[in-house]
């Protein structure tokens, strides 16, 4: 009898083991479509912040170009 014990033991730690190893894989699936999550984010406010930039650059030519006509 001892014999079939120490493996169904055996075999209940390893399927706990597993569980374990399941759910590592998917907190790391999840850390990873977040870490995917991020950078689509950060992309976007970097788009965000060269738009933005582009128009201050038109806005300021602009007004530099409207004092050169004043001026003449």
């Amino acid at each position: 009898m001892n014999r079939i014990f120490i493996p169904s033991g055996l075999l209940a730690c390893a399927l706990l083991s597993g569980c374990g190893l399941a759910g590592t894989a998917a907190s790391t699936a999840t850390g990873a479509a977040a870490e995917v999550q991020q950078a689509r984010d950060a992309k976007k406010i970097e788009a965000q912040a060269q738009q933005q930039l582009d128009q201050a650059q038109q806005a300021a030519a602009a007004r530099r170009e409207a004092g050169e006509q004043d001026a003449k």
